[in-house]
């Protein structure tokens, strides 16, 4: 089916979007340009929603907003934005009524004509994802990056053909409700997060399942062998295995030692490249790179393989050099949204950095965070609503009383950078590595990493 073909099964349907954002929007306007009647559902007001909402209004859109943006949905069909779990009372009382609940991404899932490579996981997940599609891209093939990363693809499907490929990274929360999964799947690891949204750890566990659990039996699925979650994913996994590891030797998939990457296939070792010619610094970057090597077996070669490694210079957000001021270092890693990123960032620095951390509350502990700051952080600034969590954690480890670890509380997140860069000296790092989201003074990682780089370029 095309997607016009799409469009046309449902122009007779009342139609519901729930979450007017990066998403979202898209589709809006491409159902409403296209003759569809739609409502609008957003927590925000019109006006809150500025140019977006005067546009959508200008089309023809109906609308539910601010605080009751969920008590009417008794449409057709109903689009609800990741964020809010098909187990929403709202939506299941929707669902009882008759309504079909879905997502943008699960339609992009049913018309697209490309095979796609989706990557989930707790950490990782972004700069994996962007190296499969840096590799794809240097391999010759058109890429078309988006899912939980850049932007929705759904209307750009006219545009894909056969042989391109749909690159993906996909949360917990877009898998939760999904019926479909790609051809190629990658988990980079599992460990508590956004339990402020889920039931609990084990509904977060299974959510990231349905990434391989709808694949044939031709699809494959590419696991951290040395994560927890492993064992219980591969005896769900209808396809192919393939592993990577740089602990322990594996069968079939991408493995390092001594210093030395391999691919493996039916035991049969080839090197591809040494781990310290990788241009991304830290243990976190080699695993990313293994996982995306899994990923594009027999579609890269091994010498485009170590040819993207020791080129690409990462990430936006993702700990991105800012600049360099009087011989102190500004490292910008806001995509560091929870204890683990923070904790894989502090082990990828040689000198121990002044943290910034600090948000949005997701209720995930940060006990391990505490210690770890206490062995590899020169001083801490705290902002945001975890501010106080995150200190307690600091003077509660074992490791506080002989670290002697300065921890300080700051104001607003400008103050707080401010402080920190005030109290550094030449040969100091000032990272920004929050370990939790942004949600609580921001619209999402990205803006918060894009305020931090402006006022570090404002410095003098």
């Amino acid at each position: 089916m095309t997607l016009d073909q799409y469009i046309d099964s449902i122009k007779d349907k009342r139609i519901a979007v729930i979450g007017i954002g990066v998403s979202n929007s898209p589709l809006v306007e491409l159902l409403l340009r296209s003759g569809c009647q739609v409502t609008a559902c957003d927590k925000h007001s019109l006006a809150e929603m500025g140019e977006e909402g005067r546009l959508l209004k200008s089309l023809g859109a109906e609308f539910s907003l601010c605080e009751d943006y969920l008590e009417h949905l008794d449409h057709d069909i109903i689009f609800r934005t990741p964020g809010l779990l098909p187990f929403d009372r709202h939506l299941e009382a929707a669902r009882a009524r008759g309504s079909l609940v879905t997502s943008e991404m699960e339609v992009f899932f049913s018309l697209c004509p490309c095979p796609i490579i989706a990557v989930t996981g707790s950490d990782g997940k972004t700069t994996t994802t962007t190296i499969i599609s840096e590799l794809l891209k240097a391999a010759g093939y058109t890429v078309h990056l988006g899912g939980n990363i850049g932007h929705p693809l759904l209307c750009e499907v006219p545009e894909m053909k056969e042989s391109d490929f749909a690159v993906l990274e996909l949360s917990s929360f877009q898998l939760h409700s999904m019926q479909c999964s790609p051809d190629v799947a990658v988990i980079t690891n599992v460990s508590p997060n956004h339990l402020d949204k889920h039931k609990d750890y084990q509904d977060y566990i299974d959510a990231k399942a349905n990434i391989f659990l709808h694949q044939s039996p031709r699809g494959k699925l590419v696991l951290n062998r040395e994560d927890g979650h492993t064992a219980y994913y591969a005896a769900k996994a209808p396809g192919q295995l393939r592993y990577f590891s740089d602990k322990a030797p594996v069968k079939d998939g991408v493995m390092c030692r001594d210093g030395v990457i391999y691919r493996v296939r039916d035991g049969q070792e080839r090197a591809i490249m040494r781990a310290d010619e990788i241009r991304l610094p830290g243990e976190h970057n080699l695993l990313n790179y293994m996982a995306a090597f899994g990923a594009v077996e027999g579609l890269v070669d091994d010498e485009l393989c170590r040819k993207v490694a020791m080129e690409f210079q990462g990430v936006e957000h993702r700990l991105e050099h800012v600049r360099t001021l009087r011989g102190v270092e500004y490292i910008n890693d806001s995509i560091g949204t929870s204890p683990t990123r923070t904790i894989a960032g502090l082990h990828a620095l040689k000198t121990k950095p002044i943290v910034i951390a600090g948000g949005y509350d997701k209720k995930i502990p940060f006990g391990g965070l505490g210690d770890e700051l206490c062995k590899l952080a020169k001083r801490v600034y705290l902002t945001g609503d975890t501010a106080k969590d995150i200190q307690d954690a600091i003077t509660g480890s074992a490791f506080y009383p002989d670290s002697g670890l300065e921890v300080r509380q700051g104001g607003d997140f400008r103050e707080t950078v401010l402080a920190a860069a005030a109290s550094a000296e030449e040969g100091d790092i000032v990272l920004l590595s929050p370990a939790c989201a942004a949600y609580d003074h921001f619209k999402n990682f990205a803006e918060r990493g894009k305020l931090f780089k402006q006022i570090v370029m404002e410095l003098e």
